[in-house]
Parts: C-alpha cells; sequence; structure tokens
C-alpha cells in the first residue's frame, strides 16, 4: 500500500504549427478553435514537487511542499531532452485509429436533390465529435451505390484517424456533378451542386456551425454563438444531461434550445384511492 504521493510540476514551452490556404482576420480568430495544428514542445522547466502523506485508504493526510532537487534552471539536458521527445512523439503519433463506441449517437437526414433521395446517417464519439457516415440513395445503379458507400467508408476511417473534418469540408464544398440542383427536406440547405456538395455542406453546419455554407439562417442560433448568459446549477446540470442523451449533429450545436427545465415539475405517483 502506497504510503506517499509525489507531485511534480513543470513549465512547459511549446508551439502550435498550423496549415492555412489564406491569411485573414477571421482564420487567424478561429486559430484557437482548430484541432488539426501540430503540437512541438520547446523547453520543460521542473519548478517544484510536492509531497502527500497518505492513510491506508490512499486519502490525503498531510500536504507538504519540498524544494526540487534540481534548480529550475539547471534540469539535466539528458532528461529534458527525454522529456521533450517523449512529448513531441506523442503529439506526432500517426496510425493509431481512435474506434468507436458500440452504441454511439447520431442522425439521419433525409433530402432531395432533383429526383434523387439522399439519406445521410452520422456516427458520433462520447463527446458528440463525429466519427462516421453513411450514404444511401435512390435511383442510382449498383456501382454507384457501392461507390458511395466505400467512399463513405473511406471518409469515416478518415475521420477515425484523425483526419479534421475540416479538411474534407474544403475538399468537397463545391464540387459538381449530376444530380444536382434545388435541394428538398433540409432546412438550412436549398440547392447543391452535387451529393458531395450537399453531405459535406450539412456536416459543416451540424458539427462545424459554418454558417458561411448555410442558405438559410440559423432560428435558434447556436451555444457557440450566443451571449454568456448566467446559468444556474440546476441548468448547467440539465445542460450537460442534454448533451450526454443528445446527438451533437442532430441539435445543430444548439443544445440550450433543446433544453427543458422540469425543476417545478411535480410527478405524483400515488394511486387514487
Amino acid at each position: 500500500m502506497s504510503k506517499y504521493l509525489v507531485e511534480t510540476y513543470y513549465t512547459c514551452t511549446f508551439k502550435v504549427n498550423h496549415y492555412l490556404d489564406d491569411i485573414n482576420e477571421t482564420e487567424l480568430k478561429n486559430l484557437e478553435k482548430r484541432d488539426d495544428g501540430k503540437f512541438e514542445v520547446l523547453d520543460v522547466k521542473l519548478d517544484n514537487r510536492k509531497t502527500k502523506s497518505l492513510d491506508s485508504n490512499n486519502k490525503i493526510i498531510e500536504n507538504k511542499k519540498v524544494d526540487a532537487v534540481v534548480e529550475k534552471n539547471q534540469l539535466a539536458s539528458q532528461n529534458k531532452d527525454n522529456i521533450i521527445s517523449s512529448f513531441n512523439k506523442s503529439s506526432e503519433k500517426s496510425g493509431k485509429r481512435f474506434s468507436m463506441p458500440d452504441r454511439r449517437k447520431g442522425y439521419i437526414q433525409k433530402a432531395t436533390i432533383g429526383d434523387h433521395k439522399v439519406y445521410l446517417h452520422t456516427g458520433e464519439y462520447e463527446d458528440g465529435k463525429i466519427g462516421e457516415i453513411f450514404i444511401d440513395t435512390s435511383k442510382e445503379g449498383e456501382l454507384v451505390k457501392a461507390l458511395m458507400n466505400n467512399f463513405a467508408i473511406a471518409i469515416s476511417l478518415g475521420l477515425q484517424y484523425g483526419v479534421p473534418l475540416d479538411e474534407f469540408i474544403s475538399a468537397f464544398v463545391g464540387t459538381k456533378f449530376e444530380p444536382s440542383g434545388k435541394v428538398h427536406g433540409n432546412d438550412r440547405i436549398l440547392s447543391a451542386s452535387s451529393i458531395l456538395d450537399y453531405i459535406f455542406r450539412e456536416l459543416a453546419i451540424s458539427y462545424q456551425n459554418r454558417e458561411d455554407l448555410a442558405h438559410t439562417p440559423s432560428i435558434g442560433g447556436n451555444d457557440i454563438n450566443s451571449s454568456e448568459e448566467p446559468q444556474s446549477e440546476d441548468q448547467n446540470q440539465l445542460l450537460k444531461i442534454v448533451k450526454d442523451i443528445t446527438s451533437k449533429g442532430f441539435v445543430r450545436n444548439n443544445y440550450k434550445k433543446n433544453l427543458v427545465d422540469l425543476s417545478d415539475v411535480k410527478i405524483s405517483l400515488k394511486g387514487k384511492k
């Protein structure tokens, strides 16, 4: 049974590299929201250590600050290099697939492009991040259906291996081929130049808040762009429950619109005598 807990505090300096197609004010403001940056640790400094005495149940009974054995600016170069190397290797780790949970959230969007019906199915991780898509079409031959199914599998694998959704959106929004034209059944998209253009517009709006790709304004807005209003503890708890059980893509990031306050609702389970 462990008797002590030792906490070591480091100060880490790192940089993040982003590759952009254009430099403008909007792109620079959205850098903090992007998750496709490449991290590189530049320096690691040892600050201090704290020891905590534990009882038999591993509960803390005494805290004590201990001066670092090595001075802040004199961390052994070999250990420092090892720490930086391990950080950089972990950030550059490739080939790791983040498998989808067996039971997962998502939504189905039906729409018609011209005379062709398109069904878009999505699957999400626990945190609401999209991890897979399926595409079903009508009035298409077996060859086209097989190609669309395998295309969806390729996109899903890319998402699960860490390719940002933004990369697919940039690649496929605006592609032109038949069927194309007016879109019926989607309240945010009125026309599309191809099935792929429609699909990735829908994903961009639902998961990335890309209002610039929508043809109609959002009625309820979204939680990111909405003004910060003070929330009570009960409201925060209810909002957390809604996020846990609701598909992020289905509500299009507008969890608060779907939040129902049940704090004043009283249900009597007593039977009538």
